[in-house]
């Protein structure tokens, strides 16, 4: 695995960063620096743990989710961490999101909106409140912040 260390008990960012701060993952009691690096080519290989799928989420295929939160702030506002699914359709509501997919392909389709296609290394930005609909193409891993 690359220098990424998702230990709960390591701070992160991991080493050879030259940030000077470090901050700990969700559950650790401490709060993350305003300014950090996560090392993405190591959430390629990060353990994820299951994540419940409303079946009524399901359009179509298996679809399995996973994930893991690397952070999140005190009032839960704010979330930081890596998400996959696997292939299949899924519908959901969005929040406000940033993420960047680490690995895989995915067609976006935003209700009323643009349809997105995103690959490995794009950045893509969801609103709080759009209701999307999901065709994933190849098991997609993305390292995501959300704002509540």
């Amino acid at each position: 695995m690359a220098t990424t260390d998702l230990d709960p008990k390591s701070p992160f960012p991991g080493p050879g960063s030259t940030t000077g701060t470090s901050g700990l993952v969700a559950g650790s009691g401490d709060v993350a620096p305003a300014s950090f690096v996560v090392n993405v080519p190591g959430l390629a290989d990060a353990e994820l743990e299951p994540e419940p799928l409303d079946p009524e989420q399901i359009v179509s295929g298996d679809p399995v989710v996973t994930g893991k939160v690397l952070w999140e702030s005190p009032d839960g506002r704010q979330i930081r961490g890596i998400w996959q699914i696997t292939p299949g359709v899924v519908t959901d509501t969005e929040a406000n999101e940033l993420f960047v997919v680490v690995s895989g392909r995915a067609t976006i389709d935003v209700e009323g909106g643009r349809v997105l296609e995103v690959g490995p290394g794009d950045a893509c930005v969801l609103r709080e409140g759009d209701r999307t609909r999901w065709t994933v193409h190849e098991t997609l891993r993305k390292a995501y912040h959300i704002s509540l």
